[in-house]
């Protein structure tokens, strides 16, 4: 199932089809700030320092949360072995397209936007069922799930494992939700300041909707519902424009099920634009880059030409690295331009500040 893709199944859920990072989704907040208000550098500084990007977490700070307790003693037992997991991960951004972005609006007001997911307790979910699909064990990791022209796995949702899956599938939204709202939450304390206005939308997820008079249960990987008054957060490049948006009714719309994306989606690779990197583990077990010039390759983006466009821009970047540039993305305008007639455009979101994994974070759950 294609990035971007969206399906209706009248009696199956496919776990292949949501994919591995359940739940990834956009939430953006509007603050009573300025961005003319805030230091800026000082601020950026201070997320970096005080969010976990990739694995780490640079200043770990142990967040208790309702869902954690749901994991802990979950109705499906297999789910309970990644409590430490899930524990250790909440309220961490992970690394690929995931960032948490300070943004101004045409009236200059500061906002806050994050994107992220399931982190490895939803990886970990999805490889499970992929696996017991297969008759394997949930702890297997099964070898043909990664080819993009696999056949879908589909589990009857009238079935136990089917039922399992729903069931794992909300769990793991729920824990996507809390670390959005953990990540936003420490980003309003550094900046002192309150929430005027949220969205919150996630996307890589699976609902029981009603379309053309049918019941089906809708799956969208990569895109995200965009129902007449739903508002929704589209993100962009780190040098780009985002939007908030609303959904309009429409024959296009209900074509798509009422879909739109959740992003501009990339135009190239990730080893394409950055290279082949070879990891290592130190004596702790801890994926290091590796300073070897052997297994390595160089991609085509030059990241120093990236970082002297953002300062040029005037926007704070804190990590990322060649396979998150501009160049990689298409123009989100331009993406939104067929998207026309299936919602419109609230706001328009200039960077300011951006914060990504740097290239020295190994992290197995990117999307």
């Amino acid at each position: 199932m294609p990035i971007g893709g969206v399906v209706a199944y009248k009696d199956y859920i496919s776990p292949s089809g949501v994919g591995f990072d359940i739940a990834c989704g956009n939430k953006a907040v509007m603050t009573n700030l300025k961005a003319g208000d805030i230091e800026i550098k000082k601020i950026m500084d201070e997320i970096v320092k005080q969010i976990g990007f990739g694995l780490g977490r640079p200043n770990p700070e142990p967040i208790e949360h309702p869902i954690l307790d749901k994991i802990e003693k979950s109705d499906f037992k297999p789910l309970r072995k990644l409590f430490k997991l899930a524990y250790e991960q909440l309220g961490t951004v992970g690394s690929g397209n995931h960032y948490v972005d300070l943004f101004k609006d045409e009236k200059e007001q500061l906002w806050v936007g994050v994107h992220f997911g399931s982190r490895g307790f939803g990886h970990r979910t999805a490889m499970g069922f992929l696996a017991l699909a297969r008759g394997l064990n949930f702890e297997d990791r099964p070898r043909d799930v990664n080819r993009m022209n696999a056949p879908p796995t589909l589990l009857r949702i009238n079935s136990e494992l089917g039922q399992n899956y729903i069931y794992a599938m909300q769990l793991a939204g729920e824990y996507a939700y809390a670390g959005r709202d953990a990540v936003v939450n420490k980003v309003i304390k550094i900046l002192g300041t309150k929430q005027l206005y949220t969205v919150h939308n996630h996307h890589n997820f699976a609902w029981k909707e009603n379309h053309f008079g049918t019941e089906f249960i809708v799956i969208r990987k990569g895109c995200t519902p965009a129902f007449p008054g739903q508002i929704s957060f589209i993100g962009s490049t780190m040098a780009d424009e985002s939007v908030i948006v609303e959904g309009v009714d429409s024959e296009e719309s209900r074509s798509s099920l009422f879909s739109t994306v959740h992003g501009a989606g990339r135009v190239m690779s990730r080893i394409k634009a950055a290279g082949k990197k070879k990891w290592i583990k130190n004596k702790f077990g801890v994926k290091l880059l590796s300073s070897s010039r052997g297994h390595r390759t160089k991609g085509i983006i030059d990241f120093n030409d990236t970082k002297r466009m953002m300062r040029e821009k005037n926007i704070e970047l804190r990590g990322g690295d060649a396979d998150e540039a501009p160049e990689c993305y298409k123009k989100l305008s331009e993406v939104l331009e067929y998207h026309q007639k299936t919602l419109r455009i609230l706001h328009k979101l200039t960077p300011i500040g951006v914060a990504m994994a740097g290239p020295e974070v190994y992290d197995p759950y990117k999307d």
